[in-house]
């Protein structure tokens, strides 16, 4: 039970307020923004009132106050609690990104809260939840259904509010790709040893790496070797890299449409390597919405999403290493 006679617990307020039961601590430990009474003595129980306050605290800081200021101006002058027969409703059931002027449209409750504690700049927040819809959902779903709606919003934000919200989008790209690297972490017991490496590169002119690194932490948790090449790799680079290393397959990722290049998919498709008679390609990706609409050149494989890439790298890696088991020919790196 999350609620009693005396009020709601951290964890109910949290969740009906999109923030993390950290920052709530936090507000109370260091601006007195919290419950009037403590049952026995320790649990915070908090009344109407105090929700109340909360309310105004999480939307003056949204719309860019200090904390210390927000906390101010919520104590001397807060909104008086609704009658107990009127509720709020919950989160989910208000307008389409209402409360934190995002455009996030009808997405999970949690892409409020984490676009919420983005707005208001509240690292701490944003770090808890990233971590427990990983922990809860697993990363792909975390991934697709929260991380992804959430950093779309926040980049149309910005594009349409000129300078404004930039530090908001650069807040969360920071903290979901720290959070996307903590849930790779080490390869897990049993990690597949002798299967030849997925390449992970944005194609030139690309700068967006969040869903490649996103992709490069599904690989990990399923104990399959990458190489992450990371924003805009030249031709040559990526050429030598593939020539090197031998991959099993590479995805390559275009944003948008204007750095989509189909010839260098083609080339790096066309790549060999191997004595003559025993020579192997790699297969190719074109990931991203940079690719939609344009044909698929011979050799390449389109994943509709993270779930499908991953589905496709595996039989991908598992071709592969049968074949390499059977006489693959080794890239030059390798052998």
């Amino acid at each position: 039970m999350t609620e009693s006679a005396h009020g709601l617990t951290t964890g109910a307020v949290a969740r009906r307020l999109g923030v993390a039961p950290t920052t709530l601590r936090s507000w109370d430990r260091r601006y007195g923004i919290g419950p009037a009474a403590r049952e026995d003595g320790r649990h915070r129980r908090w009344t109407p009132e105090d929700v109340a306050v909360l309310r105004e605290m999480c939307r003056l800081t949204s719309s860019g106050i200090p904390p210390a200021e927000a906390a101010r101006a919520a104590l001397a002058d807060p909104v008086p609690a609704p009658p107990a027969d009127r509720e709020p409703l919950p989160r989910a059931a208000r307008p389409p990104g209402s409360g934190n002027g995002l455009p996030l449209g009808a997405v999970r409750q949690e892409c409020r809260g984490l676009g919420r504690a983005a707005v208001r700049l509240d690292a701490w927040a944003v770090d808890d939840m990233l971590a427990s819809v990983i922990a809860q959902y697993g990363l792909v779903t975390a991934w697709e259904e929260v991380m992804a709606p959430t950093l779309h919003a926040v980049g149309r934000k910005w594009e349409t509010s000129g300078d404004r919200y930039v530090e908001v989008e650069h807040l969360l790209s920071w903290h979901v790709s720290s959070a996307l690297r903590r849930a790779s972490g080490p390869p897990p017991p049993g990690s597949r040893t002798g299967v030849p490496p997925v390449l992970l590169a944005c194609v030139p002119g690309e700068q967006h790496t969040l869903a490649l690194e996103a992709l490069a932490a599904g690989l990990a948790e399923l104990g399959l070797p990458t190489l992450m090449f990371g924003p805009a790799v030249p031709p040559e680079a990526l050429d030598q890299a593939v020539r090197r290393t031998g991959p099993a397959a590479v995805v390559l990722w275009s944003q948008a449409r204007s750095t989509a290049n189909q010839p260098l998919a083609r080339h790096v498709a066309d790549t060999v390597w191997g004595v003559r008679g025993a020579r192997a390609r790699p297969a190719v990706l074109p990931a991203g919405p940079g690719w939609a609409g344009q044909p698929l050149a011979p050799g390449t494989l389109r994943p509709g999403g993270l779930r499908d890439a991953l589905a496709l790298l595996r039989g991908l890696c598992d071709t592969a290493a049968a074949g390499a088991g059977a006489g693959r020919p080794a890239a030059p790196g390798q052998s």
